[in-house]
């Protein structure tokens, strides 16, 4: 308990004479229970003075103190004796903690003094990744078998352990795989052992066995460690990897989305972070291959522009030596300028854009996938379009463990049909009025309106399928979108459509005749001088203009939909978008 208050002198009987005044008493704390001090309680005085002291209380209306009230006493001494146990259980949980510690540190005394002695043995031992099951280079023991098994040796960090008796169980992660490690007698009570800590590198060497009947392990199989070491030891306490990174059970990770991206460097560690991470580079890799299959170049176009391409309003600008320059809101220009020399091309570079934007589908840096191709109508634009997107789907859930990844992210992923829905600017207009699905100002959408984010997603999430979105209005496009020959209101444009996330490309034919382009030019408001500036994309139309046609997907967005996130900024390595450029 703490220091009480002074108490105040003897009174009668040597017993001393505490004051109670359940009026005006100002409160326990801070008063020593004499006439000019009283306590506010009785409970309170009996809890410190018990039997010492004789009570004398003054209750409201009341000019002098009378002797405290039998029942009160009672009510008083019930307490004091209850918070005397109580008091008496603390004490006993301290000294059972305290000996708890001092025998857990007597225990790591002892430990530190176990030196496990590498066997020659192991000298021999197998390298493995712990997704590695080839049975050649892994054999498995069963239970009580005296079989003679090459052992194996394994690299990783410690994703999860548990304790059970005398025995460690470790799930050991590598970029790979996971693998259930089982440390017992002499192995299970070194330091490293008793002090393991999420993260903690370790190098391991044992036997593998097929788990016993009725347990479960990844892939069925455990190994039997016979040797370790601690390659770096991960903190415990308050900076132990769980309390820093919240990650469930089912390798989500809690807390406030801006704390999380300062520590986006640990978050990458948790499971569903790197799954995502795993689908996107099987993702880039497949669309490599699906242009491979189609004859496509790859390319690699410059980020430093002195031209737009989208609009000046989202450009960022810089100086390049003593010029004006800005970083590249989209390649498509330069690769239009490959196709008489290359044929169709496609590069995978990043894209920038300084919209001042914080929507969960923007990002200020993203990975652009962007393609053009020669000699082509707007129908041939759309089909190959179908076609990429599904056999990019196709080649990526053709390898089984990226299947797996993308099953588990998002368990309700069904493959689009190889033709995807149709539908026009103008009857996505009537759509949305139909439905009374309002434009950000609250008013009905009409002919000539960019329909916004909100309204196109309510439309995409609705209809429940990929969507080709064309034939958007002339004023709201880009200058080399031509129009379109039946309609001359719009262009021949599409986006495409997906639930859950939108617009995830944008793509058109492009104006291939000189007078038109330069028509365009002025229409959109460049000056002469601005027309000068690319006059090395004008002059593809000079020197033999070809209708071709091209598009740019956002890789971020396109996994988002794919893997079921609910931002693009899950979808990439370190987002950057309006207010976050670290770590």
């Amino acid at each position: 308990m703490a220091d009480l208050p002074e108490r105040p002198a003897a009174a009668g009987a040597g017993k001393k004479t505490i004051y109670v005044n359940e009026n005006t008493g100002l409160d326990d704390i801070t008063q020593n229970g004499a006439e000019d001090a009283p306590y506010k309680s009785v409970q309170f005085a009996y809890l410190h003075h018990a039997e010492e002291a004789e009570y004398k209380v003054r209750k409201e209306g009341e000019d002098s103190w009378q002797p405290a009230a039998k029942a009160a006493l009672k009510k008083a001494v019930t307490y004091r004796q209850t918070q005397q146990k109580k008091a008496a259980k603390e004490k006993e949980q301290r000294e059972q903690q305290d000996k708890q510690a001092g025998d857990r540190l007597k225990a790591l005394e002892e430990a530190k003094k176990i030196v496990l002695d590498k066997d020659s043995s192991l000298e021999d031992a197998v390298r493995i990744r712990l997704d590695v099951t080839d049975p050649e280079k892994v054999q498995l023991k069963k239970e009580g078998s005296d079989e003679k098994v090459k052992p194996v040796k394994v690299l990783g960090r410690v994703h999860r352990f548990r304790r059970q008796k005398d025995v460690l169980f470790i799930t050991l992660r590598d970029a790979y795989g996971e693998l259930q490690c089982v440390l017992s007698g002499k192995v299970a009570q070194t330091y490293d052992a008793l002090t393991i800590q999420p993260q903690t590198s370790l190098e391991l060497y044992g036997e593998m066995f097929e788990v016993p009947a009725g347990y479960k392990a990844p892939d069925n199989r455990e190994l039997r460690v016979s040797y370790f070491k601690s390659i770096i030891r991960a903190p415990g306490g308050d900076e132990a990897f769980s309390t820093v990174v919240p990650e469930r059970f089912d390798g989500r990770v809690e807390g406030d989305p801006s704390a999380l991206l300062d520590i986006r460097h640990l978050v990458l560690r948790t499971e569903v972070a790197a799954a995502v991470l795993k689908v996107r580079s099987a993702v880039e890799l497949a669309f490599i291959k699906a242009y491979e299959e189609i004859k496509m170049q790859k390319v690699s176009p410059p980020a430093f522009v002195q031209t737009q391409c989208e609009g000046g309003a989202t450009l960022f600008s810089m100086k390049y030596y003593e010029e004006e320059a800005y970083l590249t809101q989209s390649s498509q220009l330069y690769l239009e300028t490959c196709l008489p020399s290359m044929g169709d091309v496609y590069c995978i570079e990043k894209s920038f854009r300084a919209e001042k934007s914080l929507t969960r589908r923007h990002l200020s840096e993203y990975t652009h996938v962007e393609a053009e191709l020669d000699f082509i109508t707007f129908e041939d634009l759309l089909k190959h379009l179908e076609w990429i997107i599904y056999r990019v789907l196709e080649i990526t859930f053709s390898d089984p463990k990226i299947k797996a990844i993308i099953e588990k992210l998002n368990p309700d992923f069904q493959m689009p049909s190889k033709i995807f829905k149709r539908m026009r600017y103008e009857d996505a207009i009537q759509w949305l009025n139909e439905r009374n699905i309002l434009t950000d100002e609250g008013k009905p959408h009409a002919f000539g309106d960019d329909i916004a984010e909100a309204a196109e997603r309510k439309m995409t999430d609705e209809i429940g399928l990929p969507i080709f979105l064309t034939h958007f209005p002339v004023p709201i496009k880009a200058f080399y979108m031509p129009p379109d020959a039946d309609d001359k209101r719009v262009t021949e444009s599409v986006d495409v459509l997906m639930p859950g996330v939108g617009e995830i490309v944008g793509g058109s034919m492009r104006i291939y005749d000189y007078d038109t382009l330069i028509a365009a030019y002025k229409r959109n408001g460049f000056t002469d001088e601005e027309i000068k500036s690319y006059y090395w994309y004008t002059d593809q139309r000079k020197y033999g203009g070809t209708p071709h046609g091209g598009y740019g997907l956002g890789l971020e967005r396109f996994l988002a939909w794919l893997c079921k996130q609910h931002t693009v900024r899950e979808c990439c390595l370190y987002p950057r978008f309006m207010g976050r450029c670290q770590p």
